[in-house]
């Protein structure tokens, strides 16, 4: 805190975001989509196209049809990586409000036709296009709008966007469930796909790059504020990274494996947890209310350690984070029974509504706000490499032991590793706006 007794913007925990709620509103919209059509959605997803094509597709057993299409949604992120980066140079020509906008109309309609796949190839390619443009609408480009719209007040901002992967949990399961046990696969799916193109027809009208645009600073400070405490190079998104520079640079690997293990490890809990509470005698409803649940407890998760974001800085708030997860996953894999689903549902609830803070929140506190869309562009596809190695720990676990146990152990493994990252990288090196507070501070010492 500043000597005179005023608090800094990079303290400051007042959620007086001005406009920016429109951002945070919409980005929260577009993470739940994002759960709904690539993550938790397929809990049900798979189960049904399972059910309804395991025979015709020459399978006896629907447990290895169910293995394979775990595989698919493995290449389908693979795959992904690379139209990151492409997109990602888009991401630098068009802006993060038209990225999002064209995105999430295209995985409206990639979801449309990911619901009528009847064959392998037509749900490969369904599931994959559908991965990538939400994946894109969401991080590449609702993260750099959060990250330009509240550059100090990342950790408190995404604290609300990401309730969005919680209520995508908590809703979307039981609402595609329901859609697609009324409509069927395919017109159920479709109902769900319209409505992310209409949010995406709305945006148009609603979205600005900058706070600039809807006449508000950044964090919805005062012009004196600004002055004072942030490094305003203008929107020259040229003026400090190349492509060549970041991949040279350790703090960007540092942080897309930080995250990449993190995520790896949510996508891969989430993905198939209703699957694993079956194995702890859930009944399937029992197992998809559970997830619910699970959910509801994250959007706690996400303010909760939004705050603590905030509060205390990102590196102590991740390190706080990895240790709940640990012991979550331990006690589920320790108990293996109801008793142990149970209690891990309420704590993986809160980690899963802290996890996604940090894919914007971390990569936002090395790097900063100027040239954002740059690191974005490099740092995403490397981290979604990390993250869908879920798949094959998954796929192994169900292929050697037929259980999704062994799954966990690997996870927790890789959660003590993320602790020790984390805990060697500088997660304010390269932030011109916490360069310019701290010159502020040496001049008040």
């Amino acid at each position: 805190m500043s000597q005179n007794g005023q608090k800094l913007q990079s303290e400051n925990t007042k959620l007086n975001f001005g406009k920016g709620w429109i951002i945070i509103f919409y980005s929260m919209i577009m993470f739940w989509f994002l759960i709904g059509f690539s993550i938790d959605g397929q809990n049900i997803v798979i189960d049904v196209f399972v059910n309804m094509h395991y025979k015709e597709l020459g399978y006896t057993d629907p447990t290895l049809l169910h293995a394979k299409l775990l595989e698919l949604a493995m290449w389908a992120g693979f795959i992904g990586v690379v139209a990151y980066f492409v997109i990602g140079r888009i991401l630098t020509k068009i802006g993060a409000k038209w990225l999002s906008i064209v995105c999430l109309a295209l995985s409206g309609l990639s979801y449309i036709f990911y619901a009528h796949s009847t064959t392998l190839g037509t749900y490969f390619a369904g599931l994959t296009l559908v991965t990538i443009f939400i994946n894109a609408a969401a991080y590449l480009g609702g993260g750099n709008l959060v990250t330009q719209w509240m550059p100090k007040k990342k950790g408190l901002a995404n604290g609300f966007t990401t309730m969005g992967h919680n209520l995508g949990s908590a809703l979307y399961v039981p609402l595609i469930a329901a859609l697609i046990g009324a409509y069927g696969m395919g017109k159920g799916m479709t109902i769900t796909g319209i409505a992310a193109i209409c949010v995406a027809i709305v945006a148009i009208f609603v979205i600005k790059n900058f706070p600039q645009e809807m006449g508000q600073l950044p964090d919805n400070v005062t012009q004196e504020v600004y002055d004072r405490e942030y490094a305003d190079m203008g929107q020259d998104t040229e003026a400090r990274w190349t492509v060549g520079e970041l991949l040279k640079t350790k703090e960007m690997w540092l942080v897309a494996i930080i995250i990449g293990i993190n995520q790896m490890v949510t996508t891969g809990v989430m993905s198939q947890m209703v699957p694993r509470n079956m194995e702890l005698g859930f009944t399937q409803p029992k197992a998809i209310a559970l997830m619910t649940v699970c959910a509801l407890v994250g959007l706690g998760g996400s303010f909760a350690f939004g705050f603590l974001d905030q509060k205390l800085g990102v590196k102590t708030a991740v390190r706080l984070f990895l240790v709940w997860y640990m012991l979550a996953l331990a006690v589920n894999v320790t108990f293996n029974n109801m008793t142990g689903g149970y209690i891990c549902v309420a704590m993986v609830g809160v980690a899963i509504g802290a996890a996604a803070n940090f894919m914007t929140s971390l990569p936002a506190s090395v790097f900063g706000r100027h040239s954002f869309d740059i690191v974005y562009s490099i740092y995403f596809p490397i981290m979604q490499i990390v993250l869908m190695l879920n798949y094959i720990v998954n796929s192994m676990a169900l292929r050697i032991t037929g259980s999704l146990r062994g799954a966990y152990v690997v996870f927790i493994g890789l959660l003590i590793i993320n602790f020790i990252l984390i805990s060697v990288l500088n997660t304010r090196k390269y932030n011109l706006d916490y360069a310019k507070e701290d010159e502020v501070l040496h001049e008040e010492a």
